[in-house]
């Protein structure tokens, strides 16, 4: 599956009053895998860029004097995420600007040139209801270092966010095999025909006091959910 990881930086916070992308960067993933292939463009934005927008990302118009247009790069943006599933972190801001970008060149919408759109904001807000979602609450919350992130840069943003992508989703490869593994005809998986431990494998089993702490990180990972872990609904299927 390839998918593109994409970030924007503007000139402002609404499209709709005319404010124009000044920074794309894309990254491309592929079975999962960051494989390095990227696409980072400054963009001249042809207006002014509002002080709040310069002091998030620190970019200001005589920096972009020299760049391309939108109008200059918009083929290779295309090319590269077509047939692909974008990653945008709050889909909805980054989509509004491409669009304008295309209308004015009176090309159509960006989802059209793309296989769909996945917003990793509304999947983290799934995952964690009544939390912080914002890209750097999601680093801090999976343990990813950011601390080379002084101001925002859609490059920068878009690699933070491929780690953060996987590490929200990872685990599923295995959820999924497991699943499969118990619907398959006794013996598909091996286990059943030589059963489980193998002859010479040591098992060490956990004391009452770790058993007792695993229970209560299961509790509580419940109350954080509003239900029971996914492992313990595989346990107890009338878990609820």
């Amino acid at each position: 599956m390839r998918q593109i990881v994409l970030d924007t930086e503007t000139t402002g916070l609404s499209a709709e009053d005319g404010h124009r992308i000044i920074e794309i960067g894309c990254l491309e993933v592929v079975n999962r895998r960051v494989t390095g292939a990227t696409m980072h463009f400054y963009v001249n934005p042809e207006r002014d860029i509002d002080e709040g927008a310069v002091a998030v990302h620190g970019i200001t118009r005589d920096m972009l004097a020299d760049k391309p247009r939108f109008a200059e790069v918009a083929d290779e943006l295309l090319r590269f995420v077509e047939g692909a599933q974008v990653i945008i972190h709050n889909a909805p801001f980054d989509l509004a600007f491409l669009d304008a970008e295309l209308a004015r060149l009176e090309r159509g919408g960006f989802r059209t040139c793309c296989a769909d759109v996945l917003d990793t904001l509304a999947m983290a807000r799934e995952l964690h209801p009544g939390r912080r979602n914002s890209l750097d609450a999601l680093c801090d919350r999976y343990g990813i270092s950011n601390a080379h992130r002084k101001l925002h840069g859609a490059l920068l943003d878009a690699e933070l966010l491929a780690d953060v992508y996987l590490a929200m989703t990872r685990g599923q490869e295995s959820l999924e095999i497991a699943l499969h593994a118990e619907s398959d005809a006794p013996g598909a998986s091996g286990v059943a025909e030589t059963g489980w431990p193998p002859a010479g494998l040591g098992v060490l089993a956990a004391s009452a006091a770790e058993l007792d702490a695993h229970s209560r990180l299961l509790e509580s990972i419940a109350k954080d959910a509003r239900g029971p872990a996914l492992w313990t609904r595989l346990e107890d299927p009338t878990a609820a």
